[in-house]
């Protein structure tokens, strides 16, 4: 495919991502001005509001000056200072990774995926600088720099996801960032190749399995204390429209609770304001803010809270158990004259080497989703929410390095089984080390 048609197609879907995206804010608004307040309300301060939700959800912080009144209503101390909003919305951003994984694998797949990113992520720039220019105003401004950066490095993330995936999966030959990468692959030793690759999985794979299991786990809660979370959605008296746009703020905030829940399962739990915390351990809080899924937040563990830690340690045992004990992992060097069927002799230190990799990896993507899912909600006492990001990402680096070091071991004793003494001869070895 033409280099440029792959940069049309990639330009054109992330537009219709971004308008999407900017679409699923506007609807219930503009729904709410228009049953609510009946058309009497200016329209553009809805659309800002929209242009202002979209910017929040990439990561792009926002500068609020409230009205006296309203400052005064609110009880906090600087309310009627200009503070800053820099939490994200996850599930907006969710939604960008997702559209960039799109893109970048059928950009690779039509072999210019260098041409493919560039596109989208100049689509989300313009998208992003376009949106925090026009919808700029006094009560709420945003950051026009961030709002340029962060929304097209969210969309080259899963750029970046979807391209080596495919590249991985099915390499392109007219592809030159991929064959490039599979070169300076090429270069590294098979031992190093393999320690990363190994690292990456198990890192990655225990982290988000944990993720998982907060998932589930949230799930849980809002099924179970549903009764909670729809009277206080009542109590704020914002009828079927202002449900519906309380609906999808909600959904949108949903991804940042699984985050909060699983750094609440790694211990560290998360605050809700200055000097609050909700972890396994107690729960303190104060006033927290007004969203009704936060009736869903779990309570004290004292007892049986220290055994979630057990999740990212099983998940990376696992993981490690079946990654380093697959038969052609290339861990050990060949024997001069024969060769392991089955399994291969692993160095006592490999392990050690691959759960540290892990550690470093899972403490990464920990770390900075709880970084991410935080920040400022409002001024005073809601300027902190959010997990703290060193604990988590030094609790799940332990966790997961534990358990991967663990099944590394395991593996490496597995194959010292029966069936790594079963050799044949040289010249029946492919080059990999297996049956030719």
């Amino acid at each position: 495919m033409r280099r440029t048609t792959i940069a049309l197609l990639a330009a054109l879907e992330a537009a219709v991502a971004a308008l999407i995206g900017l679409g699923i804010a506007l609807v219930p608004l503009m729904l709410l001005w228009a049953v609510q307040y009946e058309l009497a309300v200016d329209a553009t301060v809805f659309l800002r509001a929209a242009a202002d939700v979209w910017l929040l959800g990439h990561g792009v912080d926002l500068t609020v000056q409230l009205d006296p009144v309203t400052a005064g209503g609110l009880g906090l101390p600087g309310a009627d200072e200009p503070f800053p909003i820099t939490i994200a919305l996850l599930g907006f951003a969710l939604l960008s990774v997702a559209a960039g994984r799109r893109i970048g694998r059928r950009s690779a797949a039509g072999g210019h995926s260098i041409t493919g990113s560039v596109a989208a992520a100049v689509v989300y720039a313009a998208a992003g600088a376009t949106l925090a220019l026009v919808a700029g105003a006094d009560v709420a401004r945003a950051s026009v720099w961030q709002a340029t950066l962060l929304p097209a490095i969210t969309v080259a993330i899963g750029v970046a996801i979807g391209a080596v995936a495919e590249t991985l999966r099915e390499p392109s030959p007219t592809d030159a960032a991929g064959g490039f990468f599979r070169e300076r692959l090429g270069d590294l030793p098979p031992r190093v190749v393999d320690a990363v690759t190994a690292a990456v999985r198990i890192g990655a794979g225990a982290a988000f399995a944990l993720l998982a299991v907060a998932a589930l786990f949230v799930a849980v809660l809002i099924t179970l204390d549903y009764a909670t979370i729809a009277g206080l959605s009542q109590s704020l008296g914002a009828g079927i429209d202002g449900s519906i746009a309380l609906v999808v703020g909600e959904l949108a905030f949903l991804p940042n609770l699984v985050v909060w829940v699983a750094a609440w399962m790694l211990g560290p739990g998360f605050a809700l304001g200055t000097g609050t915390i909700v972890a396994p351990a107690g729960t303190l809080l104060g006033p927290v803010p007004g969203i009704p899924l936060l009736g869903a937040i779990p309570g004290a563990a004292p007892v049986f809270g220290v055994l979630w830690l057990l999740v990212p340690v099983l998940a990376a045992f696992v993981g490690a158990w079946l990654v380093q004990g697959e038969p052609r992992g290339g861990w050990a060097e060949p024997a001069a004259r024969g060769g392991l069927v089955a399994g291969r002799a692993v160095p006592w230190w490999q392990p050690i080497a691959v759960g540290a990799g892990a550690a470093v990896v899972a403490g990464l993507v920990l770390g900075s989703l709880a970084w991410w899912s935080g920040g400022a909600v409002g001024p005073g006492r809601l300027a902190e929410v959010g997990p703290n990001v060193w604990a988590v990402a030094g609790i799940a680096a332990a966790t997961v390095g534990i358990g991967s070091v663990a099944g590394g071991f395991a593996a490496r004793v597995q194959t010292k089984g029966p069936s790594a003494s079963l050799r044949v001869p040289a010249p029946l070895r492919g080059v990999d080390g297996g049956l030719g």
